[in-house]
């Protein structure tokens, strides 16, 4: 009973500490204690109550008061640099010892490119989330490359090559682009039969594309370039598939996009003996970090999701 007891007090005063420094951090990272207790949901006479007893703990000012903003001091500012790690390694203990006990549970925070993400990552997060009842999921979907640090994010799935130093990648698949028009623009201007011909055709350019206007092609030990131009210009390989099927020119753009249009009839696909662009898709997280048991599973679901839909080839 002593020993249990005993026990309980040191987790009490471990409790303590972590409350403190989620105060502290709440309120370095917000300016003010108002706002960091509105943000913790608790008072902001028991906010300021924390912060003073980390100080009279650790000996230092942690803060400067103003009757307007709180700032930092020297030994804050060094503080704030390690504590949020700190809090995210600790949450992660407690959420693997809950989930190792009771399941998976908690928030978790995932980005993906817009199209990519609308097409394939919705459809994969809600079969995830329907076999763990107990997580939420925030999706943001943006073309750009979210830095996950500062965004909060747990994941992001990522399309094409990156070299990112912090980032970790597990490869889940590859894409490839593939070469589309309307069966009533070919019959308007002509099926191109080799990349050099696309000079003369009206083509639909993506921007999200690391080189937008040279369309790449292999074949054999070859490989050509075709420098293209057009009209219209969009960072949607979605907008650029509609285009396609209006008749507005070609496209070139991943396979993943065209959701079907090409076995409907709606596109054609041009230059079949050809080797069109690729690139991976993979899972992206935080080098140096404890991975939560939650991320790797759901790491571990979309690869294993993504292989048995195969949506990454779908015409």
């Amino acid at each position: 009973m002593l020993e249990n007891d005993y026990l309980q007090n040191v987790l009490n005063r471990a409790m303590d500490r972590i409350d403190q420094i989620r105060a502290f951090v709440a309120t370095a990272q917000t300016g003010s204690f108002t706002a960091a207790a509105d943000q913790m949901g608790i008072s902001n006479r028991l906010t300021s109550k924390y912060v003073a007893e980390l100080e009279a703990r650790l000996g230092v000012r942690l803060l400067q008061r103003t009757t307007r903003r709180v700032g930092l001091t020297p030994a804050g500012e060094d503080l704030l640099t390690r504590a949020p790690a700190l809090l995210d390694d600790f949450d992660a203990v407690l959420s693997e010892v809950t989930e190792s006990s009771k399941g998976f549970s908690g928030t978790l925070r995932v980005s993906a490119p817009i199209t990519f993400g609308e097409i394939y990552v919705v459809g994969m997060l809600a079969r995830f989330a329907a076999a763990h009842p107990a997580v939420s999921i925030e999706l943001r979907l943006d073309d750009k490359y979210l830095d996950l640090a500062s965004e909060g994010l747990d994941l992001t799935f990522r399309l094409g090559h990156f070299d990112q130093a912090s980032l970790k990648v597990r490869r889940l698949g590859e894409f490839r682009s593939v070469l589309v028009a309307s069966p009533d623009y070919l019959a308007r201007c002509g099926t191109p039969t080799t990349p050099e011909e696309l000079s003369n055709h009206a083509c639909i350019v993506d921007t999200n594309r690391r080189n937008p206007r040279r369309w790449m092609f292999r074949k054999g030990g070859s490989e050509t370039i075709a420098h293209v131009t057009g009209r219209f210009h969009v960072n949607s390989a979605s907008a650029a598939v509609a285009l396609a099927i209006s008749g507005i020119g070609l496209a070139y753009v991943p396979s993943f996009a065209l959701r079907g249009a090409v076995k409907s009839g709606d596109l054609v696909a041009l230059l079949d003996e050809y080797r069109s662009e690729s690139g991976p898709v993979g899972a992206a997280y935080l080098e140096g970090r404890t991975l939560p048991r939650k991320v790797r599973a759901l790491i571990d679901f979309a690869l294993s999701d993504i292989k048995s839909l195969k949506p990454l080839q779908a015409l």
